[in-house]
């Protein structure tokens, strides 16, 4: 069994997010969600906390699956957790040409490699920051997210800074 890290903000943690952890599971064995802090992101619409307990309750019934929050590099992460590889999930060739870059990057300062992992084609349009926008106007993102992420975004109240 090869422990992965999948970090990412997963603000929120939609069903593109959770076909990759099932790709890794299925690949790999062991999957570590690093849930991370991005200072390059807005705030966005729900806490650290928040966000590792929605993936908790969404990843329930994979037990090879751990959910934790981190704060720094993604590299230092996989040291921590003594991930073999990181896994980034990929939609559009503009998604290949950024990881891509951090990969290198993470490969050079920490030694640790990327693998990647295409979507289902029939999730490549989701995005984060698509359903917080149609979760501040009430829009129904039921679709496009695991039912306990659902149940949070339905208790959503708007703001202006979700975006």
């Amino acid at each position: 069994m090869i422990t992965v890290l999948y970090p990412g903000s997963f603000d929120p943690f939609h069903l593109g997010h959770l076909d990759v952890i099932e790709q890794s599971v299925a690949l790999f064995g062991e999957v570590v969600v690093g849930v991370m802090h991005n200072p390059t992101k807005p705030s966005g619409m729900f806490t650290l906390d928040e966000r590792v307990e929605m993936i908790r309750n969404s990843i329930a019934y994979m037990p090879p699956v751990k959910v934790i929050a981190f704060g720094g590099l993604a590299v230092d992460a996989a040291r921590e957790v003594a991930a073999a590889f990181i896994v980034k999930g990929l939609r559009t060739g503009g998604d290949f040409e950024v990881e891509q870059q951090m990969a290198h990057t993470n490969h050079a300062v920490s030694g640790v490699r990327t693998v990647y992992l295409p979507c289902k084609p029939a999730l490549v349009s989701i995005s984060s920051r698509f359903i917080r926008e149609i979760a501040h106007y009430g829009g129904d993102v039921s679709a496009l997210v695991p039912p306990p992420v659902a149940a949070q975004l339905s208790r959503v109240h708007p703001r202006d800074e979700v975006f």
